[in-house]
């Protein structure tokens, strides 16, 4: 049984963690790219917070942006920490790529490639099964991921992998995930039994300086207990000319006998050629399983220049 859920969470969990007290580290991004002017009245905008609510949950834009990437020529950086029992930083890794297109040719050309500390096993492998799964999600180190035109996340129903219920977690939030042991309830949070735990915000602002926005924020209320949810805070940037998703935060925690995690990311998109293409992916957390070792570390990725295929 707990071999089992080991494997689950070191595949499912790239984001998850468990740590006793909460810690600045590399980059605590939080959508800083938005600037708020105001709250909303959505009533004066001819909105309520179920028009929200279906823009969040059957949005598949968001995902899409990432498989777009394999149409496109682009730079990507690249910076993962790991860290010890002390949050001391004992492994870094740096990448600054140059990912080419022609035709049906990819090339993938290292400008820069730095590794220092405790970062990989003897066999080669990443340390972190947390580093390893994220790296194959974003970076597709071992497999090229998003240029295979696979389905959107959740379609293999039930039964799907567990890197499909991670890419629903991340990119459909707010639906129910079969197969997580213990939390998969608590992922509904727009679900009956689940509404009740948030308070729903809404701003507005302007994104990278000239792009009005929505901010939609699902904050849990502070009367309700850390056991009864796991997303603490989900915050959806909405492109207010078009509804389009332009970014999200998310900041989950959870803990019980079994597992425990506590965890932020941060994904932000940029439209370039009148495409949706991802921009910067931010990470920071733990996660912790009995008979394994504590995980600790922390990511950011920014993708620029980004140029369609001839």
């Amino acid at each position: 049984m707990i071999k089992n859920i080991v494997l689950a969470f070191s595949l499912l969990l790239t984001a998850f963690s468990s740590y006793a007290q909460q810690v600045r580290r590399f980059n605590p991004d939080t959508i800083r790219t938005i600037v708020i002017d105001s709250a909303v009245n959505i009533k004066s905008h001819q909105l309520n917070a179920q028009d929200f609510i279906d823009a969040t949950v059957r949005d598949t834009s968001f995902y899409r942006a990432f498989r777009n990437m394999k149409r496109y020529s682009f730079d990507a950086e690249n910076r993962i920490y790991t860290y010890d029992k002390n949050n001391r930083v004992d492994g870094k890794i740096y990448r600054k790529i140059k990912h080419t297109i022609t035709g049906h040719t990819r090339k993938t050309a290292y400008l820069a490639k730095r590794d220092s500390g405790n970062v990989y096993k003897k066999n080669g492998k990443y340390q972190l099964y947390t580093v390893e799964m994220f790296d194959y999600i974003f970076d597709n180190a071992y497999n090229s991921d998003f240029s295979k035109g696979d389905p959107l996340p959740g379609s293999d129903g039930k039964n799907g992998s567990y890197k499909d219920k991670l890419k629903l977690l991340i990119f459909e939030p707010g639906r129910k995930i079969t197969g997580i042991p213990f939390i998969s309830g608590k992922t509904e949070i727009f679900g009956p039994d689940m509404r009740q735990y948030y308070y729903y915000e809404f701003a507005r602002g302007k994104y990278l300086d000239s792009i009005p926005v929505y901010r939609f924020k699902v904050i849990k209320k502070p009367s309700t207990s850390d056991g009864d949810i796991m997303i603490r805070e989900m915050t959806t940037i909405f492109d207010a000319r078009n509804f389009k998703i332009l970014g999200r935060y998310v900041d989950m925690k959870y803990s019980n006998l079994l597992f425990s995690f506590d965890i932020q990311m941060n994904i932000e998109l940029n439209r370039f050629d009148d495409e949706l293409l991802p921009a910067k992916v931010s990470y920071q957390g733990n996660w912790d399983i009995p008979f394994h070792k504590t995980e600790r570390a922390s990511f950011l990725i920014l993708q620029k220049d980004y140029k369609a295929e001839k």
